[in-house]
């Protein structure tokens, strides 16, 4: 590590000390002033610390980079169909209520946003989804008290006067059952992700706890899917074990023993009697 950053720093440092103030703004706002200074202005590639925020920081905005065309083509494909038929609407509620709860609570703690930020996106898009399937249902004054149930609720979770932190801890133990609940195989690598990044930023036991079986119940459902994937059903088992025997078998049984494989009734006879 001490060779490649003998070689990368005089190629890098003129770069990173001359990078324009936007840039440069955020990546202090990312590493703060001590990581900045070691990454950005010296690179100290040596400086473990500071890289494990770099690559936490980096994977987090990953997340929340992917988390905000995750859902796209799902409402393209809506909107191109006119039709919502064959998705779940009660699956997208418990979703966004779980994403709400999750979202107002390291919102309200001061978690960095790169921690938490594809829950707000997330969230968005499935409300936008659940409108459109309750819309081309038919369904409009559903939809519209849904969204001003979910307004009601979002004023609710943010307010400190409403709702009170202590609540808001047990809001978010339930929620990561509530998120889990909704979805059959979804988001493995990104609870893996998440545990990661809130190891490394959060300092929240609940928040990782969630991710941590969030992670575990994800993982169990992909072994049972990988493992079920080409396993043949009992009904067609049964099905291969009930097959009657075809005629080249009861020609192979007939031949070994001697016997013509003639049908077991006699046919009627057409020649006529003297």
């Amino acid at each position: 590590m001490d060779t490649l950053q003998d070689v990368l720093r005089p190629l890098l440092k003129p770069i990173t000390n001359n990078l324009p103030t936007p840039a440069d703004d955020l990546a202090l706002s990312l590493l703060g002033k001590e990581c900045h200074a070691s990454l950005v202005r010296e690179i100290t590639l040596t400086d473990q610390a500071c890289l494990k925020l770099a690559i936490s920081k980096a994977l987090g905005l990953g997340i929340v980079g992917a988390a905000s065309v995750v859902k796209v083509p799902q409402i393209a494909k809506l909107v191109a169909s006119g039709s919502g038929a064959g998705v779940s609407v009660l699956s997208y509620v418990l979703e966004t209520a779980a994403y709400a709860v999750s979202l107002a609570y390291s919102a309200r703690s001061g978690f960095p946003f790169s921690t938490y930020g594809e829950t707000a996106l997330i969230a968005a898009q499935n409300v936008i989804i659940t409108v459109l399937v309750l819309g081309f249902d038919g369904r409009r004054v559903l939809a519209t008290a849904f969204v001003g149930a979910l307004a009601f609720a979002a004023t609710a979770l943010f307010s400190q006067d409403l709702i009170g932190m202590d609540t808001m801890a047990l809001l978010q133990a339930g929620a990561g059952a509530l998120g889990v609940a909704s979805k059959v195989f979804n988001y493995l690598l990104g609870s893996l992700t998440r545990i990661f990044t809130t190891i490394q930023e959060v300092d929240d036991k609940l928040v990782l706890y969630g991710y941590v079986a969030g992670f575990i119940l994800n993982a169990i459902l992909a072994a049972q899917m990988l493992y079920y994937w080409n396993a043949p059903s009992t009904k067609s088992e049964k099905k291969r074990e009930e097959k009657p025997p075809s005629y080249a078998d009861a020609v192979k049984t007939t031949t070994s023993t001697g016997a013509s494989p003639s049908p077991s009734r006699k046919g009627p006879s057409t020649r006529r009697r003297a």
